[in-house]
């Protein structure tokens, strides 16, 4: 089925709403890690299996570049949390190649996950809608203007 859609993780809802794993998301430091478009990304996984480096997140998956864009991704800079008019928003800075020299191939998407928590678990996952690539040059995620992801209540 491969990527379709941006999802949170509903586990990660769970976590956050427990206290489970101890999140705090504005000064946490997450990582967005690359992927092709082998895995199915499901928001309904369990805890384990939305980690870095485990089931459909497995670095077998992960596109990077050794010197521009490192395994494991790039870490997310000036995460933000806000609420207004029943809806929340978690946004931060658009990630960029750390040079411009960058070749990254077959990118479909991308797994935000918290790296300052144990266990390295998935927040959520965003798919860019179809392939993007760069040869010697500058990647860059640009995320939406609604931000990374949102909730909204009603």
């Amino acid at each position: 089925m491969a990527w379709s859609a941006s999802k949170i993780f509903v586990t990660f809802i769970e976590d956050v709403l427990e206290n489970t794993a101890a999140y705090n998301l504005a000064t946490d430091a997450p990582k967005c890690a690359l992927y092709n478009n082998t895995p199915t990304p499901d928001n309904t996984v369990t805890t384990a299996n939305r980690a870095f480096n485990a089931g459909q997140w497995a670095t077998a998956q992960e596109v990077y570049d050794a010197a521009e864009w490192a395994t494991g991704g790039v870490v997310l800079t000036s995460p933000l949390s806000t609420t207004a008019a029943a809806v929340y928003t978690y946004d931060g800075t658009d990630v960029v190649s750390t040079g411009t020299s960058a070749t990254l191939a077959a990118v479909f998407g991308c797994l935000v996950y918290d790296d300052t928590v144990a266990g390295d678990y998935g927040m959520c996952y965003n798919y860019f809608g179809g392939t993007n690539s760069v040869t010697d040059g500058t990647f860059t995620i640009v995320w939406a203007g609604t931000g990374i992801f949102t909730i909204t209540l009603t």
